[in-house]
Parts: C-alpha cells; structure tokens; sequence
C-alpha cells in the first residue's frame, strides 16, 4: 500500500532529524545551523504524514442511524 512506504520514509526523515539533532550537540560550530536543518527535516516528515491521513487513509463511514 502507498501509504505504508510513504509512513516509512517518514520515519526515515525523523531518524535524520535525531541524528541531525546528536550532531548538532557535538559541532558547537554549527549547532545552530545543524539545529535548523533537523527541524526541517522533522517538519517534512510531518507533512507527509499528514499528507497521508488526509488523501491516502480512507474517511470513517458516516451513518445517518447512529445520530
């Protein structure tokens, strides 16, 4: 299924972003630039996980009888 790939290469970026994240504790040089370069890339896996709640998941059912 799409979604599925998609969600793990989400994760993927999120491994990034932590490892980003460690090294950016290491290089005072360029924590701060290290620092934003994990955040970008935490947001981007956010947005595709969003992105795959929104087109690929499927709507919950609506039944008028449960009201």
């Amino acid at each position: 299924m799409p979604a599925n790939r998609i969600l793990q290469e989400a994760r993927k970026l999120r491994k990034v972003s932590e490892s980003l994240e460690v090294l950016a504790e290491e290089f005072a040089p360029i924590s701060d630039a290290l620092t934003v370069l994990s955040g970008s890339v935490r947001n981007s896996a956010t947005l595709l996980e969003v992105l795959v709640e929104l087109k690929l998941t499927p709507a919950p059912r609506l039944d008028s009888d449960e009201e």
